[in-house]
């Protein structure tokens, strides 16, 4: 960075409140002078512009104790037996559970229910609870000023089953909420169980601490988000609908992304897009017969043929100017210490050249790994695969599925068009009837369709900073960087390359955020979420918490449009 364009800080610094210490300020970002002559404008404009830390105008005794508390070894010993015992229940949700009432597995909803209610009393005294298709669980807590939208804050009950066969691979048993002093271990605990206790023990302080909103908060919880969220988020998102109409919330925010260091700079990330979604399934219809008469392919042999084609035929990395990966790389070159001298070349060439369909900068940042290839690239998973039914008959109807997740900027009819062209090649080459997406099957041929949980990329968040008004954003990224003020936090919007549950709250609100605000140093990456040894740092529940106090009490004083 140009030496003479960096910006200094004001001497006159406030102090932190939670911590006393003193902090340095910098002038409003709008001010800011940082960052590369923009193409064509002759004026120099920050490229990431950062807003100050900011913290709630809005205080008394009992608030600035609670502040304290949340900050406190107390506070710390206190809410770790509380995310330890949601843990040790196993709500785990599979993806051939029945309907709740008919499958018995939806019964182990009902201890989490409970035990929410005996750790949180003051939640329950004073929010109203719905139950949402019996185990979906919907809290309102009512604001004094009801013309001002709701803050809407979410998570789920529902883990991933542990597969019988990993159990002994565990560190700790999985179910056991173990805590060794650094970390709570079993699954759940950092997806996400931690974010939904950590919203429960922000709320519970608040009200502990007198606290009354002038915007109504909504907590909402669905139990199925791990099998795609149809009898949960999907019926929570009609009732909000029904109960508070479209574009009704203030923002919204979700499980997601996490704070992680880039290019030597430390960046929240709160997923502000999402990737779509589609799972295809592909049928091979060929002649059955005795297997002591082979013909030299037969159904599962033409089905391995074009598993074999897709995989060889990868989507290529692009990044579409909607892309939020795009403001990283921006941030990073304006912010980071070591970012790539290649990357910023072809970064500042993308900025002064129209885009074309060839992408040398996704190309090159792609190069980082698959967690960020996949952030600017459509991806190809063969998942399931089944075909035969004996050891002397041939197959005759052999499936498989693959699931894709579909790029920023690009959708499901480029997935369709990209597979078909594939299967035609292999349908031409076998005389095999090709029938794209319409669900008919037939003799000799292949068949192409999609499931129900077909789902678009997600519309995107804006991010605009604008100096005259605060924006849902911009009081997202003030509050992450007043916990974080000692660590100098840099936010970037992020993507997610899986979905949450906010796939069916896009109608409420277009300020949606996929967020995990807690940061632990010690703990890399996700918490091994979804596999063995799934885990959460201590330290970053409880900076969850604290953030969700200040996220409630910043959202509650700022003036929205």
């Amino acid at each position: 960075m140009d030496k003479k364009l960096e910006e200094q800080p004001v001497l006159d610094a406030p102090r932190d409140r939670k911590r006393g210490v003193k902090l340095p300020t910098f002038r409003a970002p709008w001010k800011w002078t940082t960052g590369k002559l923009r193409h064509g404008t002759g004026t120099r404009e920050p490229r990431c512009p950062q807003v100050e830390p900011l913290y709630p105008k809005r205080r008394t005794k009992a608030l600035d104790a609670m502040d304290k508390f949340l900050n406190s070894d107390d506070f710390r010993n206190a809410t770790i037996p509380r995310l330890s015992g949601a843990v040790q229940i196993p709500t785990e949700s599979f993806d051939d559970m029945g309907n709740v009432g008919e499958d018995p597995r939806w019964d182990a909803f009902y201890p989490f229910a409970a035990y929410l209610n005996k750790r949180f009393p003051l939640v329950h005294s004073t929010l109203q609870l719905d139950k949402i298709n019996t185990h979906a669980l919907l809290y309102t807590w009512p604001g004094t000023n009801p013309s001002l939208k709701p803050t809407l804050l979410m998570a789920h009950q529902d883990v991933v089953p542990v597969p019988k066969a990993t159990e002994k691979q565990w560190t700790h048993p999985p179910f056991s909420g173990f805590y060794d002093g650094t970390f709570i271990w079993g699954r759940g605990s950092s997806d996400c169980k931690n974010q939904l206790i950590g919203i429960m023990e922000a709320v519970e302080a608040l009200i502990e601490a007198g606290f009354t909103p002038k915007r109504t908060l909504i907590l909402s919880f669905g139990f199925d988000e791990e099998i795609s969220g149809l009898r949960g988020a999907q019926r929570l998102s009609r009732h909000l609908v029904e109960k508070y109409g479209h574009n009704s919330m203030a923002v919204i925010v979700d499980e997601g992304a996490v704070i992680a260091e880039s290019w030597g700079a430390n960046f929240a990330m709160p997923g502000v897009a999402e990737k779509g979604a589609v799972d295809i399934d592909i049928v091979v219809r060929m002649p059955g017969g005795h297997s002591s008469i082979p013909p030299p392919h037969n159904g599962i042999g033409v089905a391995s043929e074009l598993i074999t084609l897709i995989e060889a035929n990868p989507y290529e990395p692009f990044l579409d100017d909607k892309n939020p990966y795009l403001s990283l790389l921006r941030c990073g070159a304006e912010h980071a210490p070591h970012f790539p001298k290649k990357l910023r070349h072809l970064l500042d060439q993308r900025d002064r050249t129209c885009r074309k369909k060839h992408d040398p900068l996704a190309q090159e940042a792609s190069k980082a790994g698959l967690d960020i290839k996949y952030l600017m690239t459509t991806s190809v998973a063969v998942d399931l695969i089944s075909g035969g039914v004996k050891t002397n008959a041939l197959p005759e109807r052999t499936q498989f599925t693959v699931n894709h997740r579909i790029n920023v900027g690009s959708s499901s009819s480029a997935v369709f068009a990209h597979i078909t062209d594939l299967a035609a090649h292999v349908a031409r080459k076998y005389n095999l009837t090709l029938t794209p997406f319409n669900g008919t099957e037939s003799p000799s041929s292949i068949t192409l369709s999609y499931r129900p949980t077909l789902l678009q990329p997600a519309p995107v968040t804006p991010t605009l900073i604008d100096p005259k008004r605060p924006s849902a954003y911009s009081i997202l990224a003030g509050t992450t960087r007043a916990l974080y003020a000692e660590d100098g936090i840099l936010v970037a919007p992020g993507i997610m390359t899986g979905n949450t549950d906010t796939r069916y709250y896009w109608v409420l609100s277009e300020n949606i955020f996929r967020y995990a605000p807690g940061w632990d140093k010690e703990q890399r990456g996700l918490g091994n979420i979804h596999t063995v040894d799934e885990r959460i740092g201590v330290q970053a529940h409880v900076d969850t918490v604290r953030w969700m106090v200040g996220f409630v009490r910043n959202m509650d004083e700022a003036e929205l449009e």
